[in-house]
């Protein structure tokens, strides 16, 4: 294999990256990045191995599509170099650099960016290093100022822009507050309308599916997640003059027309937290929303759409206590959460019940063919829960009779599962406490140097949160690692469990277990359940490749008309 000694081709991954939408759009960035380094990777005798372009990806996470491509190729041997333009296209965080330099530092390859102004002494890393705090302090300042500019507006009465205004209306010309359009809010007064008569919300969006209404966005199909956040929305009920003024700050309450209504935009209405995690040896964001406290929002008066308010309260009263069932009438669904897949589309397969006289028929169907018909996908038939749930357990039911297959298996399942995860996990557990380690330590010198007046309190500030965000990032890393080693421990596990419990048991205790246990079986055997239209009902577990057909058993497939 080639490698990065000078005893074979010297072979280099190009990377670049844009963040914005705008940029993303255009391609003009990434060209430009792209130019700038394969006329760098000429001048220096590089083999270009791979261009790797990633559009619209923010650098404050490791989780992205392109960089996972570029550490596979690194994890495969034979590539000297990887090259960026900039230090913050590989990553914004010092933390992350740090991490890709030591991974690919194991595989015999470098980081090198355009941008780099010291070598690899230490004189050289630290005159780095300075730089990336200094650059994420400065992208800090930005963030900082755009927020509270944000907030700025809000309390003056402005509407903070997003991409897309509500539907039913526009953007006025300065892009701080709404116009009302007639024709989509037609729309959603039918809306209203519509549920304050007892409609149910399923029923108005296969109403407007039907008719072929414009939806928000300019989506294919409604769905009943879009009627319900009109029916929920502040800005289409009216609120009178003197409601608004006990909502908003005094200055815009000056500037309200008496006598006159107006609808509410809430600003800072959810709170957004990302928390970056590593998942099968990829990192990636998980991002959590919440609602805030009332008095934590800001009221932003809006035009009146022109729907009246006994309407919208007859209708938000109408679906005051709507609430998504736990599971169709009470029913445990083995093969819920989509262990049950559909075999044309791939989309999971979805619980459905009808009732039928003094009881309720239970069925499995494709999600997607129920949402949109044949438009989602042609997989139209029902096949009827008792009897599928029954085949499929006594294909599991086989397995357990020849325990040794099945530990082979399971054990197979565990060691492929241990090769994806990248690198040693104690190696990097130990570089990301050494990491911890190091800010501790620079933060003791600091506050020296700030004592004995060497460092003004304001620098001192600023050193302080970066090294706080740094120690953070450290701490978020050695978690992942920790929940990684756990998920190892836990399979372990659960391979006991299935060999020492559920196989040890007779036949019997086997047909005695419930759903919920056999559900939990099924997990950790990583059970598939295969269904398709025009072929018998398939299964697989763990990772054997190939899918077996059921036994037919009693069950029968029952099939409805698209």
């Amino acid at each position: 294999m080639s490698n990065a000694n000078g005893h074979g081709p010297k072979r280099a991954i190009l990377y670049a990256r844009v963040s914005t939408e705008e940029q993303a759009r255009s391609g003009y960035s990434l060209a430009q990045q792209i130019e700038a380094l394969g006329a760098y990777a000429a001048r220096e005798g590089f083999e270009v191995l791979e261009e790797v372009r990633e559009p619209g990806q923010s650098g404050a996470s490791l989780a992205r599509p392109g960089m996972d491509r570029v550490r596979d190729l690194v994890q495969g041997g034979g590539v000297s170099v990887v090259l960026a333009q900039d230090r913050d296209r590989f990553a914004r965080e010092p933390a992350y650099i740090y991490l890709l330099r030591q991974e690919f530092a194991e595989q015999g390859c470098s980081l090198r960016a355009l941008n780099d102004r010291g070598d690899k002494s230490p004189e050289g890393e630290l005159t780095d290093g300075i730089l990336d705090q200094l650059a994420k302090f400065e992208r800090a300042k930005i963030a900082e100022r755009t927020r509270r500019g944000k907030l700025q507006k809000a309390r003056q009465g402005k509407i903070v822009a997003t991409h897309r205004p509500p539907f039913g209306f526009l953007y006025n010309a300065e892009r701080d507050n709404y116009v009302v359009k007639a024709d989509e809010m037609r729309v959603v007064n039918r809306i209203f309308s519509m549920v304050a008569e007892d409609v149910a919300i399923n029923a108005v969006k296969k109403t407007f599916d039907r008719e072929g209404v414009p939806t928000p966005g300019g989506a294919k199909f409604w769905s009943e997640v879009m009627v319900r956040k009109i029916l929920k929305n502040d800005v289409y009920k009216a609120h009178s003059c003197s409601e608004i003024k006990a909502l908003v700050f005094p200055d815009v309450a000056a500037t309200l027309e008496k006598g006159k209504s107006y609808g509410v935009y809430w600003f800072g209405r959810r709170r957004v937290t990302q928390k970056h995690v590593v998942q099968d040896g990829v990192y990636r964001t998980k991002t959590k929303s919440t609602i805030r406290p009332q008095d934590e929002q800001i009221a932003v008066p809006t035009p009146d759409p022109g729907i009246p308010r006994e309407l919208i309260d007859a209708a938000r009263e109408a679906i005051k206590d709507n609430h998504r069932p736990r599971a169709a009438n009470h029913r445990f669904w083995g093969l819920s959460g989509g262990l049950a897949r559909c075999g044309l589309c791939g989309g999971r397969m979805q619980p459905d019940s009808k009732p039928v006289r003094n009881k309720h028929n239970h069925y499995y169907r494709c999600a997607r063919y129920r949402k949109n018909g044949t438009a989602g996908c042609a997989n139209y038939k029902s096949y009827a829960a008792p009897q599928i749930e029954a085949r499929v357990w006594n294909y599991v039911r086989g397995l357990l009779t020849n325990p040794e297959t099945l530990r082979e298996d399971l054990e197979r399942m565990i060691e492929l599962i241990r090769e994806e995860m990248r690198g040693d996990p104690g190696r990097e557990a130990q570089a990301w406490l050494r990491k911890v380690n190091e800010t501790d330590c620079k933060r003791s010198r600091y506050q020296d140097m700030a004592a004995e007046g060497l460092i003004a309190f304001g620098e001192l500030r600023a050193k302080l949160a970066s090294l706080e965000e740094t120690r953070k990032i450290a701490e978020r890393e050695l978690a992942a690692l920790k929940d990684q080693g756990e998920r190892i421990e836990a399979m372990e596990r659960d391979k006991e469990a299935v060999l020492t419990h559920y196989a040890a048991l007779s036949p019997v205790m086997l047909d005695e277990l419930g759903p919920e246990e056999r559900h939990r079986l099924y997990r950790i055997l990583k059970l598939k359940v295969t269904l398709r239209p025009d072929a018998p009902p398939e299964a697989s577990y763990a990772l054997t490749p190939d899918l077996a057909p059921l036994d037919p058993g009693e069950g029968a497939l029952l099939e409805t008309t698209p």
